[in-house]
């Protein structure tokens, strides 16, 4: 496995003195946000976590190697190239096969991390239950590699498009536990407050660091959910962001968008419909996340 793997200057320095790294994905660059937007914030996000003591290690799939840690160059390519698949745990072995450019979801953002030996990852927010799940089955792979893949995924919780309380469910009958941060409420991305509440709220990156590294001690695989609210200056109304999901979901069903190409849809219309406050709001908890995310990392290596 590790022949796969392509580690960058910074990343491959850090390794060999122990520095801590977090790392990050790459769907939001090539399918999350519009260029020069998304390359600009993958760049601010990495300062970020510089800043807080850790390395950041954006992945991609590039030429046939898993890239862990990316160039300007690099992060170039991925924000201004149409042609980046949107890679999951199953198209993984195609796209490194096929020496194929893919930017990697939350799922395969956590399998390469694991195979790197990256403890702490961070994302805007996970995948999860789609609403009408019960007919359609449509149920994110990020559930799924939150499961048995042990790596902590710092987020601010999921998208009010999915069914949210579904999604809590999934994840508790999994056995994935879901830690809050500066409030027991669980996110819902674009606001604070989802309605539902994590399983444990720990503020400081030391109580996270040290429930997650007794939970892998103790031999329980698997994922652990570390949601963090977008900063209150920046979130969205709930009212306002509830009726435009609901009215860009109404439009996504006329339009028969399915599978993988609903949440880039959903995220655009909503853009739209917010005339670009919800991008806004979006930078802003994922630099959020990647100071949390810093800091945790800190906290594991230490």
């Amino acid at each position: 496995m590790q022949s796969f793997l392509l580690f960058s200057p910074e990343v491959a320095s850090a390794r060999a003195s122990g520095k801590p790294i977090v790392a990050l994905e790459s769907t939001i660059i090539s399918h999350g946000m519009p260029y020069p937007q998304n390359v600009q914030t993958a760049r601010e996000v990495e300062d970020v976590i510089r800043a807080a003591g850790a390395v950041p290690a954006t992945i991609a799939i590039i030429d046939g190697r898993i890239c862990v840690g990316l160039s300007n160059e690099q992060l170039e390519l991925l924000g201004s190239s149409p042609d980046a698949m949107k890679v999951s745990r199953r198209d993984l072995a195609y796209v490194l096969s096929q020496k194929r450019l893919g930017a990697t979801t939350v799922a395969a953002t956590m399998i390469c991390a694991q195979l790197a030996g990256i403890e702490v990852f961070v994302t805007g927010g996970i995948g999860g239950v789609h609403r009408g799940a019960e007919t359609s089955f449509d149920i994110s792979a990020d559930l799924q590699e939150l499961a048995h893949t042990s790596v902590a995924v710092v987020c601010a919780g999921v998208k009010s498009i999915l069914d949210i309380g579904l999604t809590l469910e999934y994840l508790e009958t999994h056995g994935v536990p879901v830690l809050s941060v500066g409030q027991p409420g669980f996110p819902a991305f674009f606001t604070r407050e989802s309605g539902f509440k994590a399983d444990f709220q720990l503020d400081t990156p030391e109580e996270q660091a040290a429930f997650i590294r007794t939970k892998w001690q103790l031999g329980l695989a698997g994922g652990v959910v570390v949601s963090n609210p977008v900063p209150s200056e920046s979130a969205m109304p709930t009212k306002e962001i509830d009726t435009i999901v609901r009215l860009a979901l109404i439009e996504a069903d006329q339009q028969g968008v399915k599978g993988k190409a609903v949440t880039p849809f959903l995220l655009g219309r909503i853009k739209e419909l917010t005339e670009g406050r919800s991008l806004a709001t979006n930078i802003a908890l994922v630099k959020h996340n990647a100071l949390v995310g810093a800091r945790l990392a800190v906290a594991l290596n230490a």
